[in-house]
């Protein structure tokens, strides 16, 4: 910009110098004609006196000239040159300038148009950026030639790799399982969208992935390459698994004392009912199948209420000791039947919890103990203080449960000797009603046995202040 200023400005006083220093010469020659040879010198110096002083004038004149009509198209070119860097928020000064004015606020329409167009964009990505972080899928993008052009944080933590992994790597080059990588290969082959549930091992565990895949097209129908989300839908295929299990086992629990109600009712109208020995057999083995049907749907109504979304407990002020000694009470007929010892060890504690269904947990712990305890075993109950917290431990020296099974105990109709418990009348509810119990208290339950040593439950619920 300054040299053209520079060259507008030489120009310009070249220009002036030769009208000054022809007119110089013009009115010389004119002076020689005229004026006496005596005072020619001094006409001369006067002449050159008088172009001096014309061409400062000059200069001063061009120089006021050329600024005035310079210097906005300088600010318009320097304006011009930031908008071609980047830089949308460059603004040219708006002059009354006849010959700039129009360009000058031309050029500020166009930056202000950038700068809107500019800063819509950077939103519109910032929100695309955002929604493909937190979509709450696995999102992968890969170019035509196979390399990875895009990939979300989700896709990164499923398959456990980091930037460095897959930045400028072919899908190929990356660890990622090999049923995914041939269904990648299928959208390539195929160039047409595909879903499918995969299933591979993820270290230890098996996982489950609902994943869909398409092509990516441009203008014009250009393929530009794929795009593939994977959904993790290991928890449900977790939780269909359990579904179908429930429903298995309930139809088995249900269907066992059923048909022998069935079986032995028509037995006793096919005439058997007249042998009074048998009939009173028969009936007492009706009995003890219609107790367990009863116990069996009461426990399933039980677990069905406390699982429900929302269930609490009504917490009050309650006295724990109290609860053991009521549970003990009610189920000291099936102590002594089994020939067992109980040490009861209590401090005075006071929680915050419902009575009545703190009572069914202990009595749901101490008939598991009493069903895995051989005759003469000794159980165990302690109830003190931790940590501002109620610690109630139930011991048995039973047969004692496998590492591998105490992660179960909790499911629903798991049992670690299905023969005993159900020969002893257990649902193989009464944990999992346990747990969901004491986590409506906001406590928590924890189990820790040895194979022929014995099991402890223990539990931790929050004291009343």
């Amino acid at each position: 910009m300054k040299s053209f200023r520079h060259r507008l400005l030489l120009t310009t006083l070249a220009w002036i110098g030769i009208l000054l220093a022809g007119l110089f010469i013009v009115i010389g020659q004119l002076f020689s004609y005229y004026v006496d040879p005596q005072d020619i010198s001094r006409v001369w110096i006067s002449l050159v006196c008088i172009f001096i002083v014309a061409m400062i004038i000059s200069v001063a004149i061009g120089y006021r000239i050329i600024r005035i009509h310079a210097q906005p198209i300088d600010n318009i070119t320097q304006t011009a040159l930031q908008l071609a860097k980047g830089n949308y928020r460059a603004r040219a000064y708006e002059t009354e300038s006849l010959g700039t004015a129009q360009l000058s606020l031309t050029i500020n329409v166009l930056a202000r148009n950038l700068q809107e167009i500019t800063t819509v964009r950077e939103m519109e990505q910032e929100r695309l950026k955002t929604l493909i972080e937190n979509m709450g899928s696995a999102l992968i993008m890969i170019d035509r030639q196979g390399k990875i052009s895009l990939v979300n944080k989700f896709f990164m933590d499923e398959f456990s790799l980091t930037k460095n992994d897959i930045q400028e790597k072919f899908y190929k080059e990356i660890d990622i399982p090999h049923v995914l990588e041939r269904f990648i290969e299928n959208i390539f082959v195929t160039e047409s969208p595909a879903r499918d549930q995969l299933e591979f091992i993820s270290g230890l565990n098996k996982k489950h992935v609902d994943v869909y895949g398409a092509p990516v097209l441009g203008e014009h129908e250009r393929w530009l390459g794929i795009v593939i989300v994977c959904q993790d839908i290991t928890e449900l295929k977790h939780l269909e698994q359990i579904r179908k299990d429930f429903v298995a086992n309930v139809s088995h629990e249900l269907r066992t004392p059923v048909t022998s109600i069935k079986g032995f009712s028509e037995t006793l109208l096919d005439g058997a009912y007249q042998d009074e020995a048998t009939l009173l057999s028969f009936l007492e083995i009706i009995h003890t199948e219609s107790n367990r049907l009863q116990f069996l749907v009461k426990d399933l109504l039980d677990l069905s209420k406390v699982e429900q979304t929302g269930f609490q407990v009504d917490v009050n002020p309650t006295d724990m000791n109290e609860v053991i000694d009521r549970a003990v009470e009610m189920i000291k007929p099936r102590i002594e039947e089994k020939s067992l010892h109980l040490d009861v060890q209590q401090e005075p504690i006071t929680v915050l919890g419902d009575a009545d269904r703190l009572i069914q947990v202990m009595m749901n712990l101490l008939i598991n103990a009493i069903t895995y305890s051989t005759a003469n075993t000794t159980i165990k109950i302690k109830l003190h203080q931790k940590n501002n917290q109620a610690v109630i431990e139930i011991e048995d020296e039973g047969v004692g449960i496998e590492d591998s099974e105490i992660g179960r105990l909790f499911e629903r109709f798991y049992r670690v000797d299905r023969d005993r418990s159900r020969n002893s009348g257990g649902t193989g509810l009464g944990l999992a009603i346990v747990k969901h119990l004491i986590e409506a208290h906001q406590g928590k339950v924890d189990v820790e046995s040895q194979i022929g040593v014995g099991t402890t439950f223990t539990i931790y619920l929050p004291l009343w202040r």
